[in-house]
């Protein structure tokens, strides 16, 4: 890879991890004040009818990255009139979306919610209020996509960085005064949450008619591209449909089979898996334009390695983080929440591994979408995703307690694995049996070494914050040594001292 294209990387996913940090502290804040602003039910109320929401985003998803994919494409060939057409023709599609979407909640979601789903009476014009509200945020949301795909694709991720920790402290000082108001706190917080939505459109609309200009609307009617935008997102749709289905699907039929406290539950592990998931998606997002580049010009073989560095990296960074978590994660729920919902620690356990399991995949389904070639693939790892819905059904029916909907997505992970390499190796030549045996394999063995002492350290030192400590430090310590070791090859041992070095000596020469 280019040394251009490398500290361009490097440089976007620092401004990428600033953006991380910064979010990480407000959510920790705002999850816990939200928690002791609407208490327990109240707060699993908010996510099951919130997820509701999200269900219908599933068309939303696909067109995004429809979109996400054309227009990075458009920048790899340098095609500017082209990449006007797309930014127009995208507006136009998002808006008939947001119109779809909006009149199918009003006719489907609310019926569910008022005769389906298991929700106390007396709160019903409360998840009412917050099904509205959250349709109005989610047809707000959906305008933006173009504009985030357009920052994204240029990558200025500076700006987007500094534009999603706006968003996150707004709805930071939203749950503040809810939490001193005397009224009901479910009904204000879904209200003020359409405040942020409406000012992150007006930035992102301005930031890209600045700054880009491309990014200017005039009406089109270029029906070949709206056909292959659709065509693109008609396919992807079967794979984001899959997806919500494992995760918002899931927690529906959870709903239906338990209680709001379990929603709530699985709602923490889901949040402190997405703030440690943080960690990779910065790292993916400012890799998989690069990815998408190298396709659209043509340059397989960087495309492959940047793949397979892509990969090891991200799952390394994800595995030093989660494996102390792993261990202790019933001292750091009641440090941050105060009160933890029962089931939140299995939960969030089981919840840590099924992102192991998938981040394996992350710059597969990049390169997989950078091809444009998704109807087989995504009729096959969607049809695999979608497994998730009914065994899960069938399982909570039967009386199974409600972890094992995670069991059940980790094993349909691996699965949808070994159907994307599948793929790859006819569309890109990728070299499957080498990403087997130096990636897929390597990180399985790299993680069972790691957990070794942080094991010894849980059974040896009795429960308290000395163990979390002094387990959370050996843990990083013996993650790294391990990667080092045995992780990386002897080339990428050689990068990591070259590394070092500069930076050593870019602190002395100061």
């Amino acid at each position: 890879m280019p040394d251009s294209d490398t500290k361009r990387i490097a440089k976007n996913t620092g401004f990428l991890y600033m953006r991380m940090l910064v979010m990480m502290v407000i959510g920790f804040i705002t999850a816990r004040v939200m928690l002791e602003a609407l208490g327990v039910n109240n707060y699993g109320i908010n996510n099951v009818v919130g997820g509701l929401v999200s269900m219908f985003s599933m068309l939303s998803a696909s067109l995004s990255g429809a979109v996400s994919r054309f227009f990075t494409f458009g920048l790899g060939k340098g095609d500017m009139m082209r990449l006007r057409v797309i930014f127009s023709t995208s507006i136009n599609i998002h808006i008939l979306l947001a119109v779809v979407v909006v009149l199918a909640i009003e006719v489907v979601g609310v019926w569910f919610l008022n005769n389906r789903m298991n929700i106390d009476a007396d709160r019903l014009v409360a998840a009412n209020w917050v099904l509205q509200c959250s349709t109005i945020t989610f047809a707000i949301n959906l305008l933006s996509v173009p504009y985030r795909a357009a920052i994204i694709a240029h990558e200025r991720m500076s700006a987007f960085a500094y534009l999603t920790i706006f968003d996150a402290t707004a709805k930071l000082l939203i749950v503040c005064a809810v939490y001193f108001y005397n009224g009901d706190k479910l009904i204000l917080l879904s209200v003020l949450n359409i405040t942020p939505a409406i000012i992150s459109q007006v930035i992102y609309w301005l930031y890209c008619k600045r700054h880009f200009e491309e990014c200017t609307y005039k009406f089109v009617s270029d029906k070949k591209l709206f056909k292959e935008i659709f065509g693109f997102a008609g396919w992807s749709f079967i794979g984001n449909t899959a997806g919500l289905m494992k995760n918002e699907g899931v927690n529906v039929v959870i709903n239906i089979f338990t209680n709001t406290t379990i929603n709530a539950a699985r709602g923490f592990a889901m949040q402190v898996n997405g703030m440690v998931m943080q960690f990779i998606s910065n790292f993916t997002m400012a890799l998989n334009p690069q990815i998408i580049k190298d396709y659209a010009s043509g340059q397989l073989q960087r495309m492959h390695k940047l793949m397979f560095q892509g990969t090891k990296l991200s799952y390394y960074i994800f595995m030093i983080l989660s494996i102390p978590l792993i261990f202790e994660v019933e001292a750091f729920l009641y440090l941050w929440l105060g009160e933890v919902p029962e089931h939140s620690v299995s939960f969030t356990r089981l919840v840590l591994v099924l992102s192991l399991a998938e981040i394996v995949s992350y710059t597969l389904i990049t390169a997989q979408n950078a091809t444009g070639k998704i109807r087989d693939y995504q009729i096959a790892v969607g049809g695999i995703l979608l497994l998730n819905l009914p065994i899960s059904y069938l399982l909570l029916r039967w009386g199974v307690f409600p972890e094992v909907t995670v069991i059940v997505a980790i094993i349909v992970s691996q699965l949808c694995l070994a159907a994307r390499l599948w793929f790859l190796r006819k569309m890109i030549d990728f070299p499957v049996r080498q990403f087997i045996t130096k990636v897929y394999f390597n990180v399985i063995a790299v993680t069972l070494l790691s957990l070794i002492v942080p094991a010894i350290c849980y059974i040896a030192i009795p429960p308290g914050y000395v163990r979390v400590f002094i387990l959370g430090s050996l843990s990083i310590c013996s993650s790294i040594a391990t990667i080092y070791f045995v992780g990386c090859t002897r080339e990428e041992r050689a990068q990591v001292r070259k590394a070092i070095v500069n930076i050593i000596s870019k602190i002395r020469n100061r």
